[in-house]
Protein backbone atom coordinates (compact mmCIF):
# COMPACT_ATOMS: atom_id res chain seq x y z
CA UNK A 1 0.00 0.00 0.00
CA UNK A 2 1.62 3.46 -0.91
CA UNK A 3 1.76 6.35 1.12
CA UNK A 4 -0.73 8.91 0.73
CA UNK A 5 0.55 11.93 3.65
CA UNK A 6 3.90 11.44 5.47
CA UNK A 7 4.97 13.93 8.12
CA UNK A 8 8.47 14.27 9.97
CA UNK A 9 9.31 15.29 13.03
CA UNK A 10 6.90 18.97 12.39
CA UNK A 11 6.56 21.63 14.67
CA UNK A 12 5.22 25.01 14.84
CA UNK A 13 4.45 27.72 17.12
CA UNK A 14 2.74 30.57 17.77
CA UNK A 15 4.66 33.81 19.98
CA UNK A 16 6.47 32.01 22.35
CA UNK A 17 3.88 29.52 22.64
CA UNK A 18 4.45 25.76 21.13
CA UNK A 19 1.34 24.08 19.29
CA UNK A 20 3.03 21.36 17.37
CA UNK A 21 6.11 19.47 18.61
CA UNK A 22 8.59 16.75 16.91
CA UNK A 23 4.88 15.45 15.21
CA UNK A 24 5.34 12.46 12.84
CA UNK A 25 2.95 9.89 11.48
CA UNK A 26 2.02 8.40 8.41
CA UNK A 27 -1.19 7.72 6.18
CA UNK A 28 -1.80 5.25 3.60
CA UNK A 29 -3.89 5.87 0.34
CA UNK A 30 -7.46 4.67 1.44
CA UNK A 31 -7.20 4.56 4.76
CA UNK A 32 -9.62 6.68 6.81
CA UNK A 33 -7.30 8.54 9.49
CA UNK A 34 -8.92 11.22 12.41
CA UNK A 35 -7.03 13.33 14.66
CA UNK A 36 -8.18 13.42 18.20
CA UNK A 37 -7.26 15.41 21.31
CA UNK A 38 -8.55 18.40 23.82
CA UNK A 39 -8.92 22.11 22.51
CA UNK A 40 -5.82 23.28 22.43
CA UNK A 41 -3.76 20.21 21.47
CA UNK A 42 -3.11 21.63 17.75
CA UNK A 43 -5.26 19.74 15.95
CA UNK A 44 -6.13 22.41 13.77
CA UNK A 45 -2.82 24.02 13.01
CA UNK A 46 -1.76 20.84 12.01
CA UNK A 47 -4.33 19.73 9.68
CA UNK A 48 -3.60 23.62 8.57
CA UNK A 49 -0.18 22.88 7.94
CA UNK A 50 -0.90 19.64 6.19
CA UNK A 51 -2.84 20.93 4.13
CA UNK A 52 -0.41 23.93 2.62
CA UNK A 53 -2.22 26.71 3.65
CA UNK A 54 0.09 27.20 6.90
CA UNK A 55 4.29 26.64 6.35
CA UNK A 56 5.69 24.83 9.47
CA UNK A 57 8.56 26.48 11.27
CA UNK A 58 10.39 22.72 11.70
CA UNK A 59 9.97 19.18 9.65
CA UNK A 60 9.02 18.39 6.45
CA UNK A 61 5.79 17.12 4.65
CA UNK A 62 5.01 14.60 1.79
CA UNK A 63 1.95 14.39 -0.20
CA UNK A 64 2.22 10.88 -2.35
CA UNK A 65 5.50 10.89 -2.15
CA UNK A 66 6.40 14.56 -3.34
CA UNK A 67 7.57 16.89 -0.54
CA UNK A 68 4.96 19.96 -0.18
CA UNK A 69 7.41 22.25 -0.98
CA UNK A 70 7.87 21.33 -4.38
CA UNK A 71 4.29 21.67 -5.47
CA UNK A 72 2.51 24.85 -7.02
CA UNK A 73 -0.56 26.21 -5.28
CA UNK A 74 -2.80 24.49 -8.30
CA UNK A 75 -0.83 21.33 -8.19
CA UNK A 76 -1.29 20.85 -4.41
CA UNK A 77 -5.05 21.58 -5.20
CA UNK A 78 -5.00 18.73 -7.60
CA UNK A 79 -3.67 16.81 -4.78
CA UNK A 80 -5.63 17.88 -1.47
CA UNK A 81 -8.82 19.14 -1.19
CA UNK A 82 -9.73 20.87 2.07
CA UNK A 83 -13.13 21.04 3.74
CA UNK A 84 -12.72 24.24 6.64
CA UNK A 85 -14.02 23.70 10.42
CA UNK A 86 -17.24 26.23 10.01
CA UNK A 87 -18.70 25.95 6.43
CA UNK A 88 -19.13 29.71 5.34
CA UNK A 89 -22.86 30.62 5.09
CA UNK A 90 -22.55 33.86 3.04
CA UNK A 91 -21.89 32.22 -0.35
CA UNK A 92 -24.64 34.35 -2.47
CA UNK A 93 -23.98 31.57 -5.12
CA UNK A 94 -26.55 28.89 -6.32
CA UNK A 95 -25.22 25.05 -5.05
CA UNK A 96 -24.36 23.96 -9.04
CA UNK A 97 -21.80 26.56 -9.04
CA UNK A 98 -20.44 26.43 -5.32
CA UNK A 99 -19.54 22.52 -6.69
CA UNK A 100 -18.15 23.86 -9.95
CA UNK A 101 -15.66 25.82 -8.16
CA UNK A 102 -13.98 22.14 -7.39
CA UNK A 103 -12.78 22.51 -11.11
CA UNK A 104 -10.96 25.27 -10.63
CA UNK A 105 -7.48 23.81 -10.19
CA UNK A 106 -8.21 22.09 -13.92
CA UNK A 107 -9.16 24.78 -15.48
CA UNK A 108 -6.97 27.47 -17.69
CA UNK A 109 -6.66 31.00 -16.91
CA UNK A 110 -9.78 31.83 -18.32
CA UNK A 111 -11.70 29.44 -16.06
CA UNK A 112 -13.90 28.59 -18.60
CA UNK A 113 -15.82 24.91 -18.17
CA UNK A 114 -16.00 22.61 -19.97
CA UNK A 115 -18.61 19.83 -20.71
CA UNK A 116 -16.39 16.92 -18.27
CA UNK A 117 -16.37 19.74 -15.68
CA UNK A 118 -20.10 20.55 -15.76
CA UNK A 119 -20.01 16.40 -15.68
CA UNK A 120 -17.98 15.78 -13.27
CA UNK A 121 -20.11 18.49 -10.89
CA UNK A 122 -23.37 16.78 -11.44
CA UNK A 123 -21.79 13.23 -10.55
CA UNK A 124 -20.17 14.87 -7.30
CA UNK A 125 -24.29 16.56 -6.27
CA UNK A 126 -25.63 12.88 -7.03
CA UNK A 127 -22.96 11.26 -4.85
CA UNK A 128 -23.59 13.30 -2.35
CA UNK A 129 -26.80 13.68 -2.89
CA UNK A 130 -27.67 17.84 -3.49
CA UNK A 131 -28.46 17.59 -6.94
CA UNK A 132 -32.15 18.52 -5.82
CA UNK A 133 -30.40 21.96 -4.22
CA UNK A 134 -28.70 22.41 -7.69
CA UNK A 135 -30.66 26.01 -8.21
CA UNK A 136 -30.62 26.98 -4.52
CA UNK A 137 -28.51 29.59 -2.99
CA UNK A 138 -25.92 28.56 -0.90
CA UNK A 139 -27.03 30.91 1.89
CA UNK A 140 -29.85 29.33 2.13
CA UNK A 141 -28.75 26.12 2.79
CA UNK A 142 -28.71 24.34 6.66
CA UNK A 143 -25.56 23.76 8.02
CA UNK A 144 -25.66 19.84 6.56
CA UNK A 145 -26.88 20.71 3.44
CA UNK A 146 -23.87 23.58 3.40
CA UNK A 147 -21.42 20.42 4.49
CA UNK A 148 -22.26 18.31 2.06
CA UNK A 149 -22.26 20.88 -1.02
CA UNK A 150 -18.34 21.88 0.41
CA UNK A 151 -17.92 17.70 0.27
CA UNK A 152 -19.22 17.77 -3.46
CA UNK A 153 -17.02 20.58 -4.32
CA UNK A 154 -14.18 18.76 -2.33
CA UNK A 155 -15.21 15.45 -4.99
CA UNK A 156 -15.38 18.02 -8.03
CA UNK A 157 -11.46 18.32 -7.36
CA UNK A 158 -10.31 15.19 -7.83
CA UNK A 159 -8.01 14.98 -5.42
CA UNK A 160 -6.53 11.71 -4.37
CA UNK A 161 -6.69 12.87 -0.27
CA UNK A 162 -9.81 14.96 1.23
CA UNK A 163 -8.42 16.52 4.44
CA UNK A 164 -11.54 18.28 6.08
CA UNK A 165 -11.32 20.02 9.86
CA UNK A 166 -14.44 18.99 12.09
CA UNK A 167 -16.98 18.62 9.71
CA UNK A 168 -19.68 17.48 11.82
CA UNK A 169 -19.17 20.02 14.85
CA UNK A 170 -22.35 22.01 13.97
CA UNK A 171 -24.46 19.31 12.71
CA UNK A 172 -26.85 17.04 14.51
CA UNK A 173 -27.38 13.79 15.16
CA UNK A 174 -28.53 12.59 11.72
CA UNK A 175 -26.89 15.32 9.59
CA UNK A 176 -23.54 13.49 11.49
CA UNK A 177 -24.20 10.25 10.73
CA UNK A 178 -24.82 10.80 7.06
CA UNK A 179 -21.57 13.20 6.51
CA UNK A 180 -19.85 9.90 7.65
CA UNK A 181 -21.23 7.36 5.98
CA UNK A 182 -20.61 9.76 2.92
CA UNK A 183 -17.13 9.98 3.77
CA UNK A 184 -16.93 5.92 4.15
CA UNK A 185 -18.38 5.52 1.06
CA UNK A 186 -16.28 8.47 -0.56
CA UNK A 187 -13.16 5.80 0.60
CA UNK A 188 -14.41 2.53 -0.13
CA UNK A 189 -16.06 3.28 -3.51
CA UNK A 190 -13.57 6.21 -4.87
CA UNK A 191 -10.63 5.33 -2.88
CA UNK A 192 -10.16 8.71 -2.04
CA UNK A 193 -7.73 8.80 1.66
CA UNK A 194 -9.97 11.11 4.40
CA UNK A 195 -7.81 12.47 7.10
CA UNK A 196 -10.15 14.62 9.51
CA UNK A 197 -10.03 16.40 12.66
CA UNK A 198 -13.18 15.52 14.84
CA UNK A 199 -14.04 16.27 18.74
CA UNK A 200 -16.17 13.20 19.27
CA UNK A 201 -14.57 10.02 20.18
CA UNK A 202 -17.43 7.81 19.50
CA UNK A 203 -17.61 8.65 15.71
CA UNK A 204 -14.23 8.34 16.03
CA UNK A 205 -13.92 4.82 16.69
CA UNK A 206 -16.59 3.78 14.85
CA UNK A 207 -15.14 4.99 11.32
CA UNK A 208 -11.52 5.22 11.57
CA UNK A 209 -8.93 3.06 10.60
CA UNK A 210 -6.17 4.67 12.97
CA UNK A 211 -6.35 7.35 15.18
CA UNK A 212 -3.69 10.16 16.01
CA UNK A 213 -4.26 11.65 19.48
CA UNK A 214 -2.71 14.73 20.17
CA UNK A 215 -2.29 16.72 23.94
CA UNK A 216 -0.51 20.33 24.48
CA UNK A 217 1.10 19.71 20.25
CA UNK A 218 2.62 16.45 20.81
CA UNK A 219 1.32 12.72 20.31
CA UNK A 220 -0.27 10.61 22.69
CA UNK A 221 -0.30 7.83 20.82
CA UNK A 222 -1.21 6.63 17.35
CA UNK A 223 -2.85 3.48 16.32
CA UNK A 224 -6.24 1.87 15.89
CA UNK A 225 -9.34 2.97 17.67
CA UNK A 226 -8.72 0.14 20.00
CA UNK A 227 -5.21 0.59 20.76
CA UNK A 228 -5.38 4.66 21.54
CA UNK A 229 -8.95 4.50 23.11
CA UNK A 230 -8.22 3.27 26.57
CA UNK A 231 -9.36 4.29 29.77
CA UNK A 232 -5.85 5.05 30.71
CA UNK A 233 -4.70 7.06 27.32
CA UNK A 234 -7.89 9.34 27.46
CA UNK A 235 -7.37 10.26 31.38
CA UNK A 236 -3.94 11.75 30.25
CA UNK A 237 -4.85 13.06 27.32
CA UNK A 238 -8.19 14.63 28.79
CA UNK A 239 -7.70 14.84 32.23
CA UNK A 240 -10.92 13.72 33.25
CA UNK A 241 -12.39 10.02 34.04
CA UNK A 242 -14.06 8.14 31.06
CA UNK A 243 -15.61 4.73 30.92
CA UNK A 244 -14.36 2.80 27.94
CA UNK A 245 -16.04 -0.44 27.34
CA UNK A 246 -16.92 -2.03 23.72
CA UNK A 247 -19.69 -0.05 21.70
CA UNK A 248 -22.75 -2.85 21.20
CA UNK A 249 -23.47 -2.28 17.45
CA UNK A 250 -19.98 -2.41 16.43
CA UNK A 251 -16.92 -3.83 18.15
CA UNK A 252 -14.86 -0.65 18.78
CA UNK A 253 -14.58 1.23 22.22
CA UNK A 254 -17.21 3.29 23.63
CA UNK A 255 -16.22 6.27 25.30
CA UNK A 256 -18.54 7.08 28.06
CA UNK A 257 -18.17 10.40 29.97
CA UNK A 258 -18.28 10.62 34.10
CA UNK A 259 -19.67 13.29 35.43
CA UNK A 260 -17.51 15.09 38.83
CA UNK A 261 -21.16 15.05 40.27
CA UNK A 262 -21.17 11.38 40.44
CA UNK A 263 -17.42 10.77 41.61
CA UNK A 264 -18.25 13.46 44.28
CA UNK A 265 -20.92 11.88 45.45
CA UNK A 266 -18.84 8.23 45.99
CA UNK A 267 -21.49 7.11 43.52
CA UNK A 268 -19.30 4.71 41.46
Amino acid sequence: MKTALAVKDLGHRYGGRTVLDAISFSVQEGEFFIIIGPNGSGKTTLVRTISGTLEPLRGQIFILDRPIRSYSGKALARSVAVVSQTPPSDIPFMVSDVVLMGRSPHMSLLAIEKPKDVDLTERAMAFTNVQHLAGRRFDQLSAGERQRVLIARAICQQTRIIVLDEPTAPLDLAHQINVMDLLERLRKEEKITVVMVSHDLNLAATYADRLLLLKDGGVVSLGKPDEVLTFQTLEKAYGCVLLVDENPVKKVPRVTLVPHALLTNNSL
